[in-house]
């Protein structure tokens, strides 16, 4: 008989039983040996139906193909972008990938985008070299204006975004700010009231603080409540909280 030995969202060590039975599937950071799948690191344990992997504590953020992040333009070729990652490894956004508009050879790219910009764009591919190609041809990838930019642990990106977006549009529906969260762990935030971007930066690091605790959702529900003296909808929170107990 299939059994999950361990809570969703519990810190586990490596050697640490899992779940017992076939029915369970081992996948990022888990490893099965006879009848159980035991933890490969330290971690965070979570299950998506009946698949369980680990996500790390900590580290630095490692680039993957189809993620989108936040970058920083820091060198400006013939052929495009040099844009920093937050990474050990910088990337590159070729002329091709960043525009559907024509560029003429020979144009001056500072125009397109500067040193120092700041860019939500698409990674494409990432070699065995670690060389890695970004875009800005999909939805919501675009150059970024105003606003600041705070970093978070990268490991705790997920938790800060919430299933299908539901924890960070808990944050925007009671602040009022605009709000992208990179999966490198830097996040954009731009409101024209000082007051509720500094609340959303709270909330935003009390998430990253307390993201292995239970009961998170209802903590920062009441903590936004609180600080701008807004009702977050119901929505909003079941959503949430359907993200905690699958």
């Amino acid at each position: 008989m299939s059994e999950l030995k361990t809570k969703e969202k519990t810190i586990v060590v490596p050697g640490e039983i899992l779940a017992t039975g076939m029915d369970y599937l081992p996948s990022y950071g888990t490893y099965r040996e006879g009848d159980h799948i035991r933890a490969g690191k330290l971690g965070i344990l979570n299950v998506d139906g009946k698949v369980l992997k680990i996500t790390s504590i900590s580290g630095r953020y490692m680039p993957k193909r189809g993620d989108t992040i936040i970058g920083k333009v820091i060198d400006v070729t013939m052929n495009g972008w040099r844009v920093e990652t937050n990474s050990p490894y910088s990337a590159m956004l070729m002329l091709k990938d960043a525009s559907n508009e024509f560029i003429e050879k020979g144009a001056n790219l500072t125009r397109i985008f500067n040193f120092d910009d700041y860019i939500v764009c698409g990674i494409t591919s990432v070699s065995s070299q670690k060389l890695i190609d970004l875009t800005m041809k999909a939805p919501g990838l675009r150059k970024l204006r105003g606003g600041q930019i705070i970093e978070v642990n990268t490991h705790k990106v997920p938790r800060i975004i919430g299933k299908n977006g539901s924890m960070v549009s808990m944050i925007k529906q009671a602040t009022g700010c605009s709000i992208i969260v990179g999966q490198n762990g830097w996040v954009w935030l731009n409101s024209e009231d000082a007051k509720m971007e500094l609340i959303a930066i709270e909330t935003i690091k009390k998430i990253e603080a307390e993201a292995t605790q239970s009961g998170l959702t209802d903590r920062i529900k009441e903590f936004l409540e609180k600080k701008t003296g807004k009702k977050i909808e119901a929505t909003v929170i079941h959503n949430e909280q359907q993200e905690v107990s699958q």
